[in-house]
């Protein structure tokens, strides 16, 4: 195991992995200074594992199926991650809710990309949402991640306008665009500025080192 001196991330994914390739891509520019330490899939055939390995990165498959309850499944999770000594856990597309005893083992330190601005449009399809609700502007939120689903503190958002002519599929590509953008930064920010949580407000008071 590499001990480089660098935060420590852990990603969890179920499928394509895009956001996880917008990690990789920062990590590898130096826009963002940490090492990827593990990818863990609850997914054995999730595309995102592939991606890992090509970047070197070492990678683990969880299935849920394999644990009686959902407690279980959540202890494994984060026994893995305490292995590859992780700091921080970024969700990437992973479709599964963590329940209180994985928030517990990461207390503040689970992040998670959604395309919308919450609390708008929580849940799976938030971008269809958007479109039947008519609504002009949508987005991605990073927050971080708690118990009740896309409910957490607010790390950063980011605006997309809808237009009348959009479909689900195009609204979607050009708010993935913006995820690719801000989680990256936004995790930055979180390893590398102080920040307190009052309430629900996150809030940043810069640098933590020179």
């Amino acid at each position: 195991m590499i001990d480089d001196g660098l935060p420590r991330i852990g990603v969890l994914i179920s499928g394509r992995g895009s956001n996880l390739q917008a990690l990789i891509a920062a990590v590898g520019s130096g826009a963002l200074k940490a090492r990827l330490a593990v990818v863990i899939s609850n997914k054995p055939d999730a595309a995102g594992l592939a991606h890992a390995r090509e970047a070197r990165i070492e990678t683990m498959v969880v299935g849920q199926r394999d644990y009686a309850d959902r407690a279980g499944f959540d202890r494994a999770i984060a026994g893995a991650l305490r292995t590859y000594r992780v700091g921080l856990v970024c969700l990437a597309g992973f479709m599964r809710l963590l329940g209180p005893e994985f928030c517990d083992a990461f207390p503040n330190a689970v992040l998670n990309i959604h395309p919308s601005l919450l609390p708008a449009f929580p849940g799976v399809e938030a971008q269809r949402q958007a479109l039947e609700h008519g609504v002009k502007v949508s987005g991605a939120t990073v927050h971080f991640v708690t118990p009740q689903l896309d409910a957490g503190p607010i790390v950063h958002q980011a605006a997309v306008a809808v237009h009348d002519d959009d479909t689900v599929e195009s609204l979607s590509a050009r708010i993935l665009e913006v995820e690719h953008a801000i989680y990256p930064a936004a995790v930055q920010r979180i390893l590398h500025e102080s920040w307190r949580i009052e309430g629900r407000r996150v809030s940043f008071a810069g640098s933590r080192t020179p």
